[in-house]
């Protein structure tokens, strides 16, 4: 082997050396001084709802264990797909994080095609809260348990209606789930949106929903909607008195709504973990549990790993039920 040729051997290898260290070293500073600036979350849905809610609530608290401003922008289509693939080809910064739902589990089988994959695409941050739905009958029917809801569908000739906030939502699947579980004929009535469903539901053209605790709540306090169960595999402290469909023979029903949030595939694992921690922090802060309980909601404080694999279950589950009932996207 030749002197020069040892020489650029040599000078190449300390090169690269040099290369790598630099990298790693602005890497590094990166990550360390992050955050710098601002940070976006896009909920795919309109403001207003428990989605945005519930994401708004967090983001205060995370912005000041962050030291900034967490601004909460809305991005409403396609059942939530719209905003995540924004998010999906979004810069791996940290800067722009999704607000995950239940709905983004379910998409990846109720839609033939999507723009982003929702295991692949984004990056777990973690979870933030579930809230359960509550099977709901117009008072006038002769139904005050589930017992009653089963017999009520079978000897009505045309079975029982359901209706929901649209096709392929966790209220939908609710139903379906227990349709295939009770063997009961049920009719789906899907609307655009909760609102109407309910407004529908209190007139009597639909008989009942298996709709989300916020939205249920205020209606049956007020006497407009009888709770017959509710879909959790507990009890809910604001109806301690309506058993879970667990309960009412249908054991391991557990369906509830979920949020979480993400990021873009790739972003830095340091950057991931000082999220996270700042999401379990908010989720410890009194005010934002006191307003979880008064909407239902359960706070599910955990790893970005634990949400991974929660997920992963969710989309395996829920292919099974958009696959058994025909569900198909709007």
């Amino acid at each position: 082997m030749s002197l020069n040729f040892q020489r650029r051997r040599g000078f190449l290898i300390w090169l690269t050396t040099l290369a790598c260290s630099t990298s790693i070293s602005a890497y590094a500073q990166t990550n360390s001084n992050w955050p710098d600036k601002s940070i976006k979350i896009i909920v795919g849905y309109s403001a207003g709802g428990a989605t945005d809610v519930l994401t708004r609530l967090v983001a205060v608290k995370m912005g000041n264990s962050l030291g900034q401003s967490i601004i909460v922008e809305n991005k409403p289509g396609a059942n939530s797909n719209l905003g995540a693939e924004i998010v999906a080809r979004s810069p791996a910064d940290g800067y722009t994080l999704y607000a995950f739902s239940i709905a983004n589990t379910i998409n990846m089988s109720l839609y033939p095609k999507l723009g982003y994959d929702a295991l692949k695409d984004l990056d777990p941050v973690g979870m933030i809260a579930k809230i359960p739905n509550i099977l709901v009958v117009n008072p006038n029917l002769p139904i005050k348990t589930v017992a009653d809801y089963v017999r009520y569908a079978k000897e009505s000739k045309d079975g029982i209606t359901f209706a929901s906030s649209g096709n392929g939502s966790s209220i939908h699947l609710s139903g379906e789930m227990f349709k295939m579980q009770s063997k009961v004929k049920m009719l789906h009535i899907p609307y655009k949106g909760s609102a109407p469903a309910v407004t529908d539901l209190l007139g009597g053209q639909v008989d009942s929903m298996f709709d989300n605790a916020p939205s249920a709540m205020p209606h049956i306090q007020s006497g407009k909607l009888r709770p017959i169960a509710i879909t959790s595999a507990q009890r809910s402290s604001l109806l301690p008195d309506v058993p879970t469909l667990a309960e009412s023979g249908y054991p391991n029903f557990d369906v509830q709504s979920w949020f979480a949030l993400a990021a873009p595939a790739g972003t830095p694992k340091p950057i991931i973990d000082k999220l996270n921690a700042a999401l379990n922090k908010a989720l410890t802060a009194p005010d934002v549990r006191q307003r979880l309980q008064e909407l239902a909601a359960t706070p599910e404080p955990g790893s970005p790993e634990k949400m991974r694999d929660f997920e992963t279950a969710e989309v395996k589950r829920w292919r099974e039920v958009v696959k058994a009932s025909g569900a198909k996207a709007e």
